[in-house]
């Protein structure tokens, strides 16, 4: 080698030895962490092999020494909950991680339910967010991350961030009421890691020690490790990315004008609704992009004040404009629309607005029984009614998504969060050393398909945690699937109902606790506003399961049944006080079945804390369900602390 190539070689093994060299910690441990109390705290990191490592931490030093492949681990005496502590790790570098707190720790996971954020929801807890003064309570959002080739050391960023001020805006929702409701009774320092990825099914949460009985997803998580094996789906299914997609059709965009420039003139536009799907109102089967435009009359007394624009959800995706300038934009349909207006935008008099909405499957529009208006502190106006419309683009049909022409029949499309333990090995996997109090699981939703599965997959899910985290009996608590669709007046099937019975069934697995929200949901929305009484009910089930705390934490569960005559006679678990109607009426959403499976609607009355079905057009019963349904019209049964019934399905055998 020459001169330069031989002082290169040096430079970068200096280089490298040097970055090796340096002590580092998991992103977790980092400034504002909480630590879980009573339990032997771990520490552990990176460092060159075979190097001194110390840790200094409340008046007490620690030594450790590096592995042969660099990394290292200790373990702290327990503590009980106080703080704040600095810890100072040293060794060839020295880091020092501020504000420690020592508390409760809860792994908050699931879906988007999960994620939401209290940002979003800020109009509903306006109050909530303004007032929050909770320095204890903090929140680590894991970054959505995947893994297909095995579990990995550590995440890929994140920081801890408390309930005060404006930190508290992107707390998940659910668990930050959980987690008042747990500090107010205690003042003792939570500590939420919030690992959600929304639109995700449950296996890519399994550890894959959860599939041990479940070969045909074994060979699955065999096969993505496989990296031969994923570079031939990718060539398969090759990336479509914005400089490989066509040029945009929509006239809208195209024109000698746009569509929401104040000096174009619409013409031969047609009328349509706002709120309401354009496949309803004269569109038929229209995937693409629809202008809706119209002259809004604002009054001189909101000119120059701060403005905001609600408008609902849309489906799939939006931009607003207000006189020629966008104004807020979503591109997908499930955030509620909220928009501020510049102060300078608004004129006295007539104003356009234009919104360019995209739909890409199923029905587009504007979700019905949502607020559209434009406001200020003192005045309102309304933007329900008709607007002008004209399509701007045609999306032609989708292609299949099964590549042509492969040879190779085991190829399939790969969608990496959605792989067995894909979200698992990157966003919980780098902190199982850590001791939890407990879990928060909300999910469900995207496995609503194979509702029959999933029973099984939270045993799975439960049962590899556990290990993982080497806690056999972690508390588990997990939030029911809500009201969602459209109501149901008569007895019928359901996907829903099915995956809530599954839901219901992972009871049996010892120290779990289920919240049933079959009252908390919304038609129209699956990310129902009501994040509080979720967060609540589940702080209840952690009082008890957690904190030992004696008190009725569930609503009334299906324990057994009897049949005398034409009568089926039920025993729940969870009354409480007792069993009552939360509207004072008559018990509804009770059917009843014969041999023939026919479902038709029961009679059904209270009689001490059981629950007698009949209808007497059915002298055999066979069956019984309670509130089955997507989203039944008024299951009214709840124990007299307020918590109400699961969902149920009684098969006589």
């Amino acid at each position: 080698m020459n001169r330069l190539q031989v002082f290169i070689v040096a430079l970068t093994f200096l280089l490298s030895h040097t970055l090796i060299a340096q002590i580092k910690l998991p992103k977790l441990i980092s400034d504002g962490v909480v630590l879980q109390r009573d339990t032997k705290i771990p520490v552990w990191g990176w460092a060159s092999p075979n190097e001194k490592v110390t840790v200094h931490f409340n008046n007490r030093q620690y030594k450790t020494k590096t592995t042969n492949d660099g990394t290292w681990n200790l373990k702290l005496p327990k503590m009980k909950a106080g703080g704040p502590y600095t810890m100072i790790v040293s060794g060839k570098n020295r880091i020092e991680i501020k504000d420690i707190l020592i508390g409760d720790v809860w792994l908050c996971s699931g879906q988007s339910n999960m994620v939401h954020q209290l940002n979003i929801h800020d109009v509903r807890y306006a109050d909530e967010i303004k007032t929050a003064n909770y320095p204890e309570i903090r929140h680590y959002a894991v970054p959505r991350a995947t893994s297909l080739s095995g579990v990995q050391d550590d995440l890929e960023g994140g920081n801890w961030q408390k309930a005060f001020g404006k930190e508290v805006r992107p707390f998940s929702a659910v668990a930050y009421f959980f987690a008042k409701k747990i500090y107010e009774k205690y003042h003792i320092p939570i500590g939420l890691i919030n690992a959600s990825v929304g639109g995700t099914p449950i296996e890519a949460w399994i550890a894959e020690e959860g599939f041990k009985t479940y070969p045909d997803i074994q060979k699955i998580i065999a096969e993505n490790k496989d990296t031969a094996f994923v570079n031939r789906q990718k060539i398969a299914f090759p990336k479509q990315d914005k400089e490989s997609s066509p040029i945009p059709l929509d006239k809208g965009l195209s024109g000698e004008k746009t569509w929401y420039d104040v000096t174009f003139t619409p013409k031969n536009w047609r009328k349509i609704n706002i709120p309401g799907y354009w496949e309803d109102q004269g569109i038929k089967d229209l995937n693409g992009v629809v202008w809706y435009r119209r002259e809004i009359e604002i009054p001189p007394s909101m000119v120059g004040k701060k403005a905001r624009v609600f408008l609902g959800r849309i489906v799939d995706a939006d931009e607003l404009y207000i006189n020629g300038t966008m104004v807020g934009k979503t591109t997908y349909q499930y955030p509620q629309r909220r928009y501020t207006v510049p102060e300078n935008l608004l004129k006295a008099g007539k104003n356009t607005f234009v919104i360019r909405v995209t739909n890409y499957n199923h029905k587009g529009g504007f979700v019905t029984v949502k607020p559209y208006c434009i406001f200020t502190d003192k005045d309102t106006v309304d933007l329900k009614g008709y607007w002008d419309y004209k399509v701007g683009e045609v999306f032609k049909p989708q292609e299949s998504t099964f590549p042509k022409n492969t040879e190779d029949p085991t190829i399939r499309k790969i969608n990496p969060q959605n792989e067995p333990t894909a979200l698992f090995n990157a966003m919980v996997a780098p902190f199982t050393q850590s001791p939890l109090k407990g879990v928060l699981w909300y999910q469900g939703e995207s496995n609503a398909g194979q509702p029959e599965r999933y029973e099984g997959y939270m045993r799975a899910l439960i049962g590899s945690w556990r290990q993982v985290f080497d806690s056999p009996d972690l508390p588990f608590i997990y939030a029911q699937l809500p009201n969602f669709m459209e109501v149901s007046y008569l007895p019928c099937e359901s996907d829903w109902a099915e995956l809530r019975e599954s839901q219901f069934k992972a009871l049996s697995v010892p120290n779990t606790a289920m919240t049933v929200n079959i009252d908390l949901g919304e038609w129209n929305d699956i990310h129902p506003d009501n994040k509080k009484d979720v967060g609540e009910r589940m702080a209840l089930a952690g009082l008890k399961l957690a904190y030992n705390e004696d008190l009725v934490y569930s609503g009334p569960l299906y324990k057994e049944h009897e049949i005398k005559e034409n009568k089926v006679i039920i025993t729940f678990d969870h009354t409480g006080s007792g069993l009552t109607t939360n509207d004072n009426k008559a018990l509804s959403e009770f059917a009843i079945a014969g041999e023939d499976g026919q479902f038709i609607w029961a009679k059904a009355k209270i009689e001490g804390d059981k629950v007698v079905v009949w209808n007497d057009d059915i002298p055999t019963p066979k069956y019984v369900r309670y509130a089955w349904a997507d989203n039944p019209d008024n299951p009214n049964l709840y124990n007299k602390e307020g918590l109400p019934a699961s969902p149920f399905c009684i098969k006589e055998q």
